[in-house]
Order: C-alpha cells, then sequence, then structure tokens
C-alpha cells in the first residue's frame, strides 16, 4: 500500500470517528461504552474489558518501521515523519464465547499468528479492582514454527470515568530464537504496567512500561540486552470506534516479540496506530 493511500484511509478512518455521537457509559454491562476501559488494549498490554456473548470485535495495529530519530529532522520530513516508510501490520478478530470469556487470534505482517483466550476472574464494583487471566500462543511462519505460550493476569484499577491502571506479570515462553546453549534462558517473566488517563469527553492519554524482570532479556543490535517495551500515547474514542496514534521504542505487539524486543535493530521511537471497532 502506497503512503498516499495508507494516508487517506488513515484520514477517512478519523472523519468517520469524529462524526459519530458519543453514547453513554455502562460500566456494569458488557454490551456499554465504559470510558474508563473503552478497549482490549492499552496500547500492546491486554485490558480487562470483557466482550458479550456473541459480540465480537475488529482490531488493527500498525508500527511504521522509520526510527524517527535516524538521520537530521530534514531526512525525517522528506520521509514524511516516517509515513513513507514500510509497516509492521497486525488484524486481529475477537469473539465473546460466554459471559466473562472471550478468545480471538491475531496476525501480524512477517506471518506471525497469536491464538488466545481470556477468562474474567472478577469485576470492579463490590471488590476493590478487576482481575482476568489470558493465555495464548503464538508461532512464527503461520503458526508452523518456535511457538511462544503465554499466561498472563491482568489487574486493574479504574479511576471512576477519569481511566484506568493495569498491573500484569507474565511468563513467556521460547521467547529465545538463537540456537540453545547450555544455560542459557529461553523463557521470560514480564511485568507490564500501563494507564488510561481521559481529558475531554472522549479523548486518553496512555502509557504502558513492559520490562522483563526474569529470564530471557533480548539482544539488542550491539550485542547488549534489548530496552524494555515503552509506549505512550493519544486516544480518541466514540461509541464502539477507538483511534489511537501511538509511539513505542520498537515495533513488536505480539507477547514474545515484546518480551524479547527483537524488532529494536536500532535505537528510536517509531509512530504507528491502532483501530478498533466494537460489533454489539
Amino acid at each position: 500500500m502506497t503512503s498516499a493511500l495508507r494516508l487517506a484511509v488513515l484520514a477517512a478512518v478519523v472523519a468517520t470517528s469524529f462524526s459519530r455521537p458519543a453514547v453513554a457509559a455502562d460500566a456494569n454491562a458488557d454490551t456499554g461504552i465504559d470510558t474508563a476501559e473503552p478497549d482490549v488494549t492499552v496500547i500492546a498490554l491486554p485490558t480487562t474489558l470483557s466482550l458479550p456473548p456473541g459480540g465480537f470485535m475488529f482490531r488493527v495495529t500498525h508500527r511504521f518501521t522509520r526510527p524517527l530519530g535516524d538521520g537530521s529532522f530534514g531526512d525525517l520530513a522528506q520521509d514524511f515523519f516516517g509515513f513513507d516508510s514500510s509497516a509492521s501490520v497486525g488484524m486481529e478478530l475477537r469473539f465473546g464465547v460466554m459471559r466473562g470469556l472471550q478468545a480471538g487470534f491475531y496476525r501480524t505482517s512477517d506471518r506471525t499468528i497469536d491464538l488466545f483466550a481470556q477468562q474474567t476472574l472478577m469485576r470492579q464494583g463490590t471488590r476493590p479492582f478487576g482481575a482476568a487471566v489470558q493465555a495464548s500462543v503464538e508461532g512464527l511462519d503461520n503458526f508452523q514454527e518456535s511457538h511462544s505460550p503465554r499466561v498472563v493476569l491482568i489487574l486493574s484499577r479504574k479511576l471512576g470515568e477519569r481511566g484506568a491502571l493495569y498491573v500484569e506479570p507474565a511468563w513467556v515462553g521460547n521467547v529465545n530464537l538463537s540456537p540453545p546453549q547450555s544455560g542459557s534462558e529461553d523463557s521470560s517473566f514480564v511485568l507490564g504496567v500501563g494507564g488510561r488517563l481521559n481529558f475531554g469527553e472522549n479523548y486518553s492519554l496512555l502509557a504502558e512500561f513492559q520490562p522483563v524482570i526474569a529470564g530471557y532479556r533480548g539482544i539488542a543490535t550491539s550485542g547488549g540486552e534489548s530496552d524494555p517495551h515503552m509506549a505512550f500515547a493519544f486516544e480518541r474514542h466514540v461509541g464502539g470506534h477507538v483511534f489511537q496514534i501511538n509511539f513505542s521504542n520498537h515495533t513488536g505487539t505480539t507477547p514474545a516479540n515484546v518480551a524479547r524486543a527483537q524488532d529494536n535493530r536500532v535505537a528510536g521511537w517509531y509512530i504507528g496506530f491502532n483501530l478498533s471497532r466494537k460489533f454489539f
């Protein structure tokens, strides 16, 4: 897809989102729009948002592969601030299986497929926080190679309608793609933290941080350990639409790619966007 066509699609999506009226928040029903938690992810971190039985949603992730700090400002402007570069694109389809249970699949343009299921454990209300557990397995080359399982506990604390905070300990297996060596680590323990802060009627600022606290930490181009995943974003959510512009320090969006930070080949930050649409 050419950069001009890509930007035209992006502009059309934004215009559609801004033209729709807001829907009243209903944090107690899966079919309502919860302004504190309008999407199933922060940026790459999952949230405790639950889909109603029979409902489904479609999500697109898009990360431009040009580092924003590569070259001079003039070089960046000539590349239209990264929008002329190639991109890592992902598409996800997610279903509400039954009350509190959802499942889906996510595929990226490098032919990585991630299959997942998420179960709600408790909801905030009479409890001080919400909790869910998500289990997934991803595989390279259309799920034919290097399968990486992941289990994550998602803990959320909503701040009324002002947003939400998340703490998410996770184990990710088979993240070391190098030839096995004696004593080498093959799995990672990741502690994800993130949050969404609402301002205005339908706008949010978001940030997340996912350091590897034990196990395999990835290998950077320089030969040292990869930097932990960091990202921040600006978001617009109206009704069933959520549109987000984000900045992250590497282009990985699947659990194993985030844990190994294998896409951090050139130090710097990358621009991208997430787009999701609910159908219920």
